[in-house]
């Protein structure tokens, strides 16, 4: 029988000053594109380590091999920045976010992570691999493909730690890109391991 795969986040939960910013524009980005995501249990604001794809009788171990590299880190010890806003671009819309500067010690973190979750990622899966899809085939490639290659366009050097807040037009992002961003400081809660769902959320706690 072949093994069912899932679309993980290994990731991290910012704090409260953190979550507080991430709901303002939540909520200016739903009232530009009301079928956007509202951040609930099914769409939790975080950092991604690492999204990656896994057979569904190997995530136990993924899991604690993941887990004991973030405990290692000791994540509840680092104060980081946001700095600014960014968004990914999707077909016609994009996933807007707040990003912080990369750390030295955000880039050793995710490194432990990968290096320890690389013996249990499979390279790809379909849509099913999520908690729902799109209802539409190019956004379901788009996150695939994202999945497919996070830890070659999305790690090391290119680790952009951000906290997506949600969707709207490419237009209207490029015109919030524009506008001051009044810098702030943030902690980190937890970390977590979830299930990927629609634009790349954490939709479904696993651990």
């Amino acid at each position: 029988m072949t093994s069912r795969i899932l679309a993980v986040d290994v990731l991290l939960e910012p704090d409260e000053r953190m979550l507080e910013q991430a709901e303002r524009n939540n909520a200016r980005l739903r009232e530009v594109f009301p079928d956007g995501f509202a951040l609930d249990e099914a769409h939790r604001p975080h950092i991604t380590l690492l999204q990656c794809f896994v057979a569904e009788e190997n995530l136990t171990q993924l899991c604690e091999v993941t887990a004991a590299a973030i405990r290692a880190a000791a994540i509840a010890d680092l104060q980081l920045q946001a700095d600014r806003c960014y968004f990914a671009p999707g077909p016609g819309a994009g996933v807007a976010g707040i990003c912080s500067p990369l750390t030295a010690e955000l880039e050793s973190v995710q490194s432990a992570v990968i290096a320890a979750a690389r013996p249990f990622i499979v390279p790809t899966a379909t849509i099913d691999a999520f908690t729902e899809g799109h209802g539409n085939a190019d956004f379901d490639a788009a996150l695939i493909r994202y999945v497919e290659t996070f830890i070659a366009q999305q790690a090391g050097a290119h680790f952009n730690p951000h906290v997506s807040t949600g969707i709207a037009p490419t237009a209207y992002l490029e015109e919030m890109l524009a506008e001051p961003f009044q810098a702030f400081e943030y902690g980190l809660a937890s970390a977590a391991i979830y299930q990927l769902g629609p634009f790349g959320t954490a939709a479904r706690l696993i651990q």
